[in-house]
């Protein structure tokens, strides 16, 4: 029974040691907060925040050893500092979303036509149409975002072009569709099923769906398109 107790305190001791959070003394005068991972075969492997770093054992002048709390605890400080940059990452990134973004556009024949990134892989052409409720997509845009049976399906709603003429759509949901480097996911657009006397859209109308995300002032001048993030 003694020896089982005392085989029982070896283990314990034996598991707590390998679970340190430890100091590596360098004999550089620098110090390093860590858990030592490996201590053989003449380097030392530590364990840090940010990944493992490694020492040749003739570089280190003491290692301290720490607890099994203190580990702990260290872990539980690497995961706030993780967290805190993780949200000053996004505070930044939300910070210059709301800035405002001058995108480039081209005029032909007096329309305003802005190149678009759709899904993160079609390209489109579409003109920019603030009297269109959503985006408007021709048929064939929308072969190359959807699958083959995408299309076959019966349309479900109606579009009217500039025209007033009205035609059949497919409505749909863009997961993604980039202006240069203004961005906005989940927008709604239609597909035209009847392609006929479409050709005044170019690839399609980037319509109010899109644009009433943003504020934005269109300046003909500099052929500029300045929008902010609501």
């Amino acid at each position: 029974m003694k020896q089982l107790f005392i085989f029982s305190l070896f283990f314990i001791f034996g598991f707590l040691f390998q679970a340190q959070a430890d100091i590596v003394y360098l004999k550089n005068g620098r110090n390093i907060e860590g858990i030592v991972k490996e201590n053989q075969k003449g380097q030392v492997e530590v364990e840090i925040s940010i990944g493992i770093v490694k020492f040749n054992k003739n570089e280190v002048e003491k290692i301290e050893k720490g607890s099994l709390a203190e580990e702990k605890a260290l872990r539980q400080k690497w995961e706030r500092q993780k967290q805190a940059a993780e949200a000053r990452r996004l505070k930044v990134e939300e910070e210059a979303q709301k800035k405002p973004k001058k995108v480039e556009f081209k005029t032909e024949s007096g329309d305003i036509i802005a190149d678009c990134l759709l899904n993160n892989k079609v390209k489109a052409r579409l003109l920019l149409d603030t009297g269109a409720s959503s985006i408007l997509l021709r048929k064939s845009v929308a072969q190359q975002l959807f699958k083959d049976g995408f299309m076959s399906l019966v349309p479900d709603s109606k579009s009217q072009l500039a025209d007033g003429r009205v035609v059949n759509a497919k409505r749909l949901l863009i997961d993604k569709i980039k202006v240069q480097d203004v961005e906005a996911s989940n927008v709604d657009a239609h597909v035209l099923i009847d392609e006929m006397g479409t050709k005044e859209m170019y690839d399609g109308l980037l319509g109010m769906s899109f644009l009433k995300r943003f504020k934005f002032t269109i300046d003909q001048k500099e052929r500029k398109l300045i929008l902010e993030k609501q």
